[in-house]
C-alpha cells in the first residue's frame, strides 16, 4: 500500500499511515486510484448502508431519521437511544431482543457521563444496535425468528447478503463475524466504491434512495453530534458518507460519483485527514477540507497530520 498520510514534527516525519484510496465515476469507472484497488478488505461499517438496503428490499417499513439510523454507528446520545427504542417497540420487542455486545457509548463525551453515573455497559450503548433493531423489525415484518437473526444461514442474512452480492458484483470474498456479531462481507476497495456510487446515485422510489435521502437529512444520526463523520456531511452538501471500525471510509458524492478508503494499520487519526484530501482532488472546496489535526510539543504546535498525495 502506498503511504496516504505522514506526521510531521518539527520538521521530521516520525511516522507514516499507508492505504488505498480509489475514486470511481457514477458508472463505476476508475478515476484514479493511490495503492491497488482490487485489495480485499473488511468494509466493518461502511458496510450498513448495503445491510439497510437488504433490509429495504424485505419490507423493512423505516423512513427519516429511524432509517438513518439503521444504517448508524451511532454514538448513544439520548436520541440515538430513543429511537433505537422506538424501532425495538414499532417490532413488539424491547432491549431484551438484541444481541449486540454490552458496551460503553462510542462517544467519549456520552461514554464519560454514563461513568459518572455509575451505570454500566449495556446492550444499546453499542453502537451498532441501530441496526440490530432494524434487523429485528425486518425479521418481525416477515414473520422470521428473532432469536437466531444473526446466523448467517437466516433469511434476514442471506437478504443481506443477496443485496450485497447485488451492489458489489460478486459474492462476498470473505464471510467473517463483525464486533457486533453480525455476519460481516468482505470486497475490494473498487467494488466497495462501485457499490457506493450505485446507492448514491439511485433513483427516486428505490430502497436505495430512501436509505440515501434519510442519511442526508439526518446525519446526527449516521454517527453523532460530535463526530467527524458529521462534520463532512454538513461541509460537504450531498455528501453520503459512512466510516468504519479499523479506519474504513465510503463517501457518495453529489455528482454520482464514490470513493472508497482503508487505512492499512486502521490508525484513525489517518482516516479523515485523507478523506479531506481526497475531496480536495474532486474539485470539492470548504474550511474543513483545509484542516489538519496538530502536532504539539510542550502544548504548542510543532507539527501536523497531512496528506502525502
Amino acid at each position: 500500500m502506498d503511504v496516504l498520510v505522514e506526521v510531521e514534527r518539527s520538521g521530521l516525519v516520525e511516522s507514516r499511515h499507508r492505504g488505498v484510496a480509489v475514486r470511481v465515476d457514477a458508472a463505476g469507472d476508475v478515476v484514479w486510484s493511490i495503492g491497488e484497488p482490487g485489495t480485499v478488505v473488511f468494509p466493518r461499517s461502511s458496510n450498513k448502508p448495503f445491510q439497510a438496503v437488504g433490509m429495504l428490499r424485505a419490507g423493512l417499513p423505516l423512513e427519516g431519521p429511524e432509517l438513518a439510523l439503521a444504517a448508524s454507528s451511532h454514538s448513544a446520545e439520548p436520541f440515538h437511544l430513543d429511537g433505537v427504542r422506538a424501532i425495538l417497540a414499532r417490532a413488539g420487542l424491547d432491549e431484551s431482543a438484541l444481541q449486540t455486545p454490552p458496551s460503553y457509548p462510542l462517544d467519549p463525551a456520552e461514554h464519560a457521563a454514563v461513568i459518572r453515573a455509575g451505570e454500566e455497559r449495556l446492550p444499546i450503548r453499542m453502537d451498532c444496535s441501530g441496526k440490530h433493531a432494524a434487523m429485528l423489525l425486518t425479521c418481525v415484518v416477515n414473520d422470521w425468528p428473532t432469536e437466531t437473526y444473526l446466523d448467517p444461514a437466516h433469511p434476514l442474512q442471506q437478504v443481506i447478503t443477496g443485496a450485497f452480492t447485488d451492489l458489489t458484483d460478486g459474492p462476498p470474498a470473505v464471510v467473517g463475524v463483525d464486533g457486533c456479531g453480525a455476519p460481516l462481507l468482505a470486497t475490494s476497495l473498487l467494488q466497495l466504491a462501485r457499490a457506493t456510487a450505485r446507492v448514491r446515485g439511485a433513483a427516486d422510489g428505490t430502497p436505495e434512495r430512501r436509505l440515501v435521502d434519510a442519511m442526508l437529512a439526518h446525519p446526527e444520526q449516521v454517527s453523532g453530534t460530535r463526530r467527524d463523520d458529521l462534520r463532512l456531511a454538513q461541509a460537504v452538501p450531498g455528501l453520503l458518507v459512512k466510516s468504519g471500525a479499523e479506519s474504513v471510509l465510503v463517501m457518495g458524492l453529489a455528482d454520482g460519483s464514490a470513493v472508497a478508503l482503508k487505512i492499512e494499520d486502521g490508525g484513525e487519526r489517518a482516516l479523515f485527514v485523507a478523506a479531506h484530501r481526497v475531496l480536495e482532488l474532486a474539485g470539492v472546496e470548504g474550511d474543513v477540507l483545509t484542516e489538519r489535526p496538530a502536532v504539539l510539543g510542550g502544548g504548542k504546535q510543532v507539527g501536523e497530520v497531512r496528506p502525502a498525495f
